[in-house]
Parts: C-alpha cells; sequence; structure tokens
C-alpha cells in the first residue's frame, strides 16, 4: 500500500509526520511505520531527500556512471555531487562496471560517504566481453578480464563454440539478468586462443579495449594512390630547406621519424627549426583514411606492437623523414635570444632532406659523456648537437623560472623474446638528447599555439586545468609534517609553488613521496577548443603540432594551419571547423586515456609473467602506495607489488589516510609512503594481473 502510493502521480514527497498522518498511523506506532520506511529505502523502492521527506525512488534519483569494484561493490559518480556514491555489493541490482545507472542515496551522514541503490540500469557499457572460459558439466561461465566487473558470465549449453577451460573467448551478453537476479548470460562469438599460448594475452587486452586492429579494406585502397616519393608538383610553392643541414634523433628502434631539426647560431642567438611531416597533404579531409584517423586517434605503443594510428606505407613511408629523402613538412622556424625568448617565427609549408637519422644514444653520448669516438664518427654533426644542448639548457631553465613541473618518473622498458616472454624490465630513463628533443617540441607547441590564438581561429589546444583547491589543501596539510609549505594566496597554488617543493625535496629522503603525492593531486591534461593554459607547464598557450602520424589532433591543427597560411579560413570553413572541433575534442581526450589504460595493462601482465621467476626471493624497494588493505612496493625495474595487511602479522594496523601510513597499534610502528623496505616475492596472478610480497624477515 505504501510503495503505490508513493507511485500516484498525485503524490508529492513528505516527512514521516505528514505521511503517518495521511495513512492515520497512531503516533505511537509511527516507529514501526520509521521502520518498514527504512526497509523499503534499503530496498531502493522509495528514496529520502536531504530534507527528510520520503518519495517514490524516481523522486529524488540520480544519473551516473557505475564504477565496480573487483568484491562486488561500486561507486557512482553522479552530477552535483561532490564526492562518488559508494553503492554496497547487495544495491547494486546487476549492474556492471561502465553501465549508466539511475540511483536513489540511501544514507547520507556528516563526515561519512554518501551510500546509495541502483534504481534502474539507464544504459549497459559492456554488450560484449573479454574473458577466461572455465568448463563445467552441460555449461560453462566466463571469468571477465576487466577485474571491476565482479559477476561471471554464464553460458548454456550448444553456447560455447567448442571452448574448454583456459581458452580466451570473446562473449556476447544476451541476458544482463538485473530483472531476475541472476548471472549474466551469453555466448561465445569468438575464441581468440588458450591463455598460454604466445600472443594470446596481449590480443586479449586489444579486444578488451576495442582496439582497431586491421585497416578497413576502403582505406587500403585509397592509400594505393599515394605516392613513395614526394613528386615535384607537391614541392613546387613550398619553402626549399634541403639544403639547411637537418638531422632526425629518435630512439633505435622508431620506424615514424615525423620530427626533424635544424639549428644555426644567429648573432647572440639561435635560428631553430622544429620541421613536422606534412601527414595532412596526404591525409585529406572527407576520405576514408581521414575518417579511419579520427576512428582511432592516437597509435597505441604496447608492449610487443603498435596499433598506429595511420597505415604503415604513409606513417613508416612517405610520411616519415628518412635520411636522404624529399620530404614534405610544416616547418616553425624560430629566431630566438640568448635568454631564451623567441623574438620572430615563421610557420611554412616547406620541403626538407635529413642529412642523418640520429639515435638518443649517439646524442647523448656527444653532449654528455663526450665520447672521442663517436664525436670523431659525426664529426661534420657534433659542433650542432653542442649547440643544440646549448640552447635546450637556456630554454629548460626559462621553463623552470616561470614554474613549468618537471615529474622525472622512469617508464618500463619491457624487453621480450621471440615468443612474447619477457626476458628482461628496466627503468627507460631520459638522457640529455631525449632533453634536447622534449625541450624543442615544447616551444614549437607555444610558438604555434600563441600565434593561433590570437588569430583568432578555430583551433585545438592542449589544456590543463588548475588543481581542485581542496586537493592541494590536503597536500599542503600533509607536506607539513616534513617542515613543508604550500602558499595558496585565495585559494589557488600557482604552479611555480608546486615546482619549488619538489626543488626543495629533491635528494630527501621523502622526495619520491611528495613527488608522488603531488602528481596525484593534479587533474589530466586533454584537448579542448578554448584556450585555457597549461598549468603543468605553467603555459599559457600550448597545442599539439608535432606529431601528427600518431596523434588525430595534431594533424587537425595542420589543416586549419594550412587553410590559413593560404588564405582559405572562410566564413564557411570556420564555421564547419567550430561545429566539428568540440566532438574532435572530446573524442581524441576519451581514445587518449584508453590508449593509456591498455599500454598500462599489458605492461602489468608482462611484470606478473617476469616477477614468476624470482618467487622467495627478496628485493629492496620504495613504499609507492598506502591503503587501508596495505601497501605497494615499487622495485628499482618498476615492478610494483602489494603487502597485504593480512601478511602484516607482527601487529594491527591502521591506515591514516591524512599521512599516508600504516601504523601498528601495539608496536607505533609504521610503513609510510616513500619509505625504502625490502621484501621477499611470495606469488604472480597472471589473471588478476597482481604480484604480491610481504615484508623480508618480519619475524
Amino acid at each position: 500500500m505504501l510503495v503505490s502510493l508513493m507511485n500516484e502521480t498525485a503524490y508529492v514527497p513528505m516527512k514521516l509526520k505528514e505521511l503517518a498522518i495521511l495513512l492515520n498511523v497512531p503516533k505511537e506506532q509511527r516507529e514501526e511505520l520509521k521502520a518498514v520506511l527504512n526497509a523499503l529505502l534499503s530496498e531502493g523502492k522509495i528514496s529520502i531527500s536531504k530534507k527528510g521527506k520520503f518519495g517514490k525512488a524516481e523522486a529524488f534519483a540520480l544519473t551516473g556512471i557505475f564504477s565496480g569494484h573487483p568484491r562486488g561493490f561500486g561507486f557512482v559518480t553522479a552530477e552535483g555531487q561532490e564526492e562518488d556514491i559508494f553503492i554496497p555489493a547487495d544495491r547494486t541490482n546487476g549492474a556492471l562496471h561502465g553501465d549508466w545507472v539511475q540511483i536513489v542515496i540511501d544514507a547520507e551522514e556528516k563526515g561519512r560517504r554518501a551510500e546509495g541503490t541502483v534504481v534502474k540500469i539507464l544504459e549497459h557499457a559492456n554488450e560484449t566481453l573479454i574473458g577466461t572460459y572455465e568448463k563445467s558439466r552441460g555449461y560453462g561461465f566466463v571469468i571477465p578480464d576487466n577485474q571491476k566487473i565482479a559477476k561471471d558470465i554464464f553460458i548454456p549449453q550448444g553456447c560455447d563454440q567448442g571452448a574448454v577451460s583456459g581458452h580466451k573467448v570473446m562473449v556476447k551478453i544476451k541476458d544482463f539478468g538485473e530483472k531476475k537476479g541472476r548471472k549474466p548470460e551469453g555466448v561465445i562469438t569468438e575464441i581468440l586462443g588458450h591463455i598460454n599460448d604466445p600472443g594470446v594475452d596481449i590480443l586479449s587486452v586489444v579486444r578488451a579495449y576495442g582496439l582497431p586492429e586491421e585497416f578497413p579494406r576502403a582505406v587500403m585502397e585509397e592509400i594505393k594512390s599515394i605516392p613513395e616519393k614526394a613528386d615535384s608538383s607537391d614541392i613546387g610553392g613550398r619553402k626549399d630547406l634541403r639544403g639547411l643541414l637537418t638531422v632526425t634523433i629518435d630512439g633505435e628502434e622508431a620506424k615514424d621519424l615525423d620530427d626533424a631539426i635544424s639549428i644555426e647560431r644567429a648573432g647572440d642567438g639561435y635560428r631553430l627549426g622544429v620541421h613536422i611531416a606534412d601527414v595532412s597533404h596526404y591525409v585529406r579531409e572527407y576520405t576514408a583514411l581521414d575518417a579511419e584517423a579520427l576512428r582511432r586517434s592516437t597509435s597505441v605503443y604496447l608492449v610487443d606492437r603498435v596499433i598506429p594510428m595511420l597505415p604503415h606505407r604513409l606513417s613508416n613511408g612517405i610520411c616519415s623523414l628518412n635520411e636522404g629523402e624529399d620530404r614534405l613538412t610544416l616547418s616553425c622556424l624560430m629566431d630566438i635570444d640568448s635568454q631564451g625568448n623567441v623574438v620572430g617565427h615563421e610557420i611554412a609549408e616547406t620541403v626538407i632532406r635529413s642529412d642523418r637519422r640520429m639515435t638518443y644514444t649517439a646524442v647523448n653520448a656527444i653532449v654528455t659523456e663526450h665520447d672521442p669516438e663517436v664525436t670523431a664518427r659525426y664529426a661534420e654533426l657534433a659542433d650542432m648537437f653542442l649547440l643544440m644542448k646549448e640552447l635546450a639548457d637556456i630554454l629548460r631553465k626559462k621553463r623552470h623560472a616561470r614554474g613549468s613541473i618537471d615529474f622525472d618518473f622512469p617508464e618500463s622498458k619491457i624487453v621480450l623474446d621471440e615468443k612474447g616472454r619477457p626476458i628482461e624490465i628496466k627503468p627507460y630513463e631520459r638522457n640529455a638528447a631525449t632533453r634536447i628533443i622534449e625541450d624543442f617540441m615544447l616551444l614549437a607547441n607555444e610558438t604555434v599555439a600563441e600565434d593561433y590564438f590570437w588569430q583568432e581561429v578555430p583551433f585545438l589546444y592542449r589544456t590543463h586545468e588548475k588543481p581542485d583547491e581542496d586537493r592541494m589543501k590536503r597536500l599542503g596539510t600533509f607536506i607539513n609534517n616534513f617542515g613543508y609549505t604550500l602558499r595558496m594566496p585565495g585559494g589557488e597554488v600557482h604552479p611555480k609553488e608546486l615546482q619549488k617543493l619538489l626543488d626543495k625535496v629533491e635528494g630527501t629522503p621523502e622526495e619520491a613521496l611528495i613527488s608522488r603525492l603531488t602528481l596525484r593531486s593534479m587533474k589530466q591534461a586533454k584537448y579542448t577548443t578554448a584556450n585555457t593554459g597549461h598549468f603543468g607547464l605553467s603555459a599559457r598557450y600550448y597545442t599539439h603540432f608535432t606529431s601528427p602520424i600518431r596523434r588525430y589532433p595534431d594533424l587537425q591543427i595542420h589543416r586549419i594551419i594550412k587553410e590559413s597560411l593560404h588564405g582559405g579560413l572562410t566564413g564557411k570553413r570556420v564555421s564547419h571547423y567550430e561545429r566539428i572541433l568540440p566532438q574532435v575534442a572530446v573524442q581524441t581526450s576519451a581514445l587518449e586515456r584508453r590508449a593509456d589504460e591498455a599500454e598500462r595493462e599489458t605492461d602489468k601482465l608482462k611484470k606478473v609473467q617476469y616477477m614468476e621467476q624470482f618467487i622467495g626471493q627478496e628485493f629492496e624497494g620504495v613504499i609507492s602506495g598506502v591503503t587501508n588493505w596495505g601497501f605497494y612496493v615499487e622495485l628499482p625495474n618498476t615492478v610494483e607489488g602489494l603487502v597485504h595487511i593480512n601478511e602484516l602479522r607482527d601487529d594491527y594496523y591502521v591506515f591514516s589516510e591524512e599521512r599516508y601510513e600504516l601504523t601498528g597499534e601495539m608496536t607505533g610502528k609504521t610503513y609510510k609512503l616513500g619509505e625504502v623496505i625490502r621484501v621477499q616475492v611470495t606469488g604472480c596472478d597472471r589473471f588478476a594481473k597482481t604480484i604480491d610480497f610481504i615484508p623480508a624477515r618480519q619475524f
């Protein structure tokens, strides 16, 4: 009766007393009514407002994305809510990770996270899944690779395509089961291979993230007409820079060389040229090739393969600035004074001929190690590299002075054998040569962004928002424990303050701790049509101009730049770009995040496989994360594992969120972020992609 009453169209939300009067419930029985209402709240059949008014579930419902947890519960990010709403496992009502759901808040106490119930699934996010098949008598089930999907998928008899236990499969969900309270039910549509077959682990990640594989036939037909060499008719009308000493500097294994550098002394300053492959000359708007490039948005660099944005005929061929080959480019030619200021620049369609294909290793040997053998081998270029180093040092010093933040965490370099097995993992450290290229690319990106901002034409910018005030306050409170302060006039922090903090902690025991927390306190960069600046670089103007082979935003702005150079940005074309660029910004930002996640997943896979051989052995590492379920330790080779709190058997440990540490109640012993610790490897789980540690010799 109560629920039906609340579902009547004439019903308006009301408080307990009003509801009791409406139902003729005597005063002495109102506690019983309250108990009934609480039961209905927990079932999600009714809801309650912040002012204590009860109503039908939809009356105060919120919508958002459900983020699942392996243990069955989840969180919903809802508009208008400062924090995510916690959804207990028994109140998810069949929602799976990524679903768009409608929820009601059941409990909201001051100082505690709000709890809610999923009352309706508005849109399912997982029509297909990748997982491991396990066969049973007469049926089977698929355990999803994505640990955030906490339910197995039931596979009825005859729907398994002949899969056997251990097969990696793709399953299409036919029935999500939320109405019946059952597990989702599906049918296997593809068998990728056995979990132990070479390459199947990475292929599973590719399929799970929906990464594109083969290029469509229409694209492959289109690229047949693209020449293998720059045509003389294309070169005409371009600024001819083939006589300018020009080099590419990349990693030894790089094949898509999309940027080249030239530099000359100009009085007491420099003339720097950053020459970028003119990909837009070959990838034209309204073609199948362009549509596919936008659909991919970025190249994805997995541990054993690259999934390119463009076919290899382009990325490794006519659009790669190969040594000794004429190539069409878009160049940013900058006049720079002795203080690192760009005092003049020109952006032009050009043609270049790279004189040498250099590697970071060789250039670093010349400018840092002053290796006589390598210097002699590249004698005609050595002075040029030293001039590059001189200018790069000036540019870096200038950026540092304005507050640009430089996080120098090592990336992983994972070496595989011919069967895809990891044989070595080590940190991929930056050297002077990689920094030279970074410095020059940053300057070109800033210069192009500023130029086109003041032209007031539609454009894509790479922006990085200011951190949330609350996060910065928490960071400031934490670093006070170490004697550091963070100035926040008006509640805002300037990037220079964070840079000063990182400078102060450099070389101290707490460096890793504070650097990581600072990074985690910042937002993620993205593409936008509005130029709101780049907080991390402390730059007022910033874009991505330098990698059109592997990033669609770069390709998109190359088109705009070229139309502007030729006077083609008419009112009609301006309207066209104003219409399409917002969606390009959203899509490319989202697909960049997808690529980053897929790359991390493949790295985790191979790190687990690599560490299997070291079970029982001890290593020294640094505590890289502390939670209420334990702490993470990162080894010098970048491998990270978990010491679960259940393995800390010498005391009962309590987690302090403010101090990022676990403290033993009896002993007072602590485990805190940034602390050096010796651990023993106790387990590696390929399925969960996790590595387990225990503190070495803890008893």
